[in-house]
């Protein structure tokens, strides 16, 4: 058996330092070994601006049971950053809704030496969170998130915290 044909092998590419792709490994080794790679996180509003954020499902191998973007994942090999918020959104919530791009944060230790593009969209779906990957979800005030945040921000994924320091959220 190849490792291509292992089951659940998910290759994602890797990155050099100007986000350009240099090869494909597993998602694995490039935990394994910090390379840079990249994601993406979806910010999810109501018409009301009440964004929808989830607490990440207790078996995840990282920060467990911590609140998250609304729908994130890695940009597999061959896709585009675009391609992936579509396909998370879709994954993690069951929503199919038009995205915008907000920003980019930088590949770094805090990123997990993620390449993580930023979007968010504005629906009246109702979430309907993927089991295997969210132990809950909610809606909140953008107001309240940053009083939560500032009380307990051990309680959340250190990319939500950078999102959400960078701004442009509401």
């Amino acid at each position: 058996m190849t490792i291509s044909s292992l089951p659940n092998a998910e290759y994602l590419d890797v990155v050099d330092t100007n986000d350009m792709v240099i090869e494909s490994r597993l998602r694995s080794e490039i935990h394994h070994l910090g390379l840079r790679h990249r994601s993406v996180h979806i910010l999810v509003f109501n018409p009301q601006g009440e964004i929808f954020l989830h607490k990440r499902n207790a078996q995840k191998k990282s920060f467990p049971l911590h609140w998250d973007s609304s729908a994130a994942g890695h940009v597999a090999t061959g896709e585009s950053y675009a391609q992936a918020a579509e396909r998370e959104l879709l994954e993690e919530l069951q929503i199919n809704a038009p995205l915008q791009a907000l920003f980019q944060l930088e590949a770094s230790p805090r990123t997990t030496q993620e390449f993580c593009w930023v979007y968010r969209c504005v629906t009246t779906e109702t979430p309907k969170p993927d089991p295997d990957e969210i132990e809950l979800g909610a809606w909140f005030t953008p107001a309240f998130v940053d009083a939560w945040i500032q009380r307990e921000k051990l309680r959340f994924t250190p990319l939500l915290q950078m999102i959400w320091e960078k701004g442009g959220i509401s």
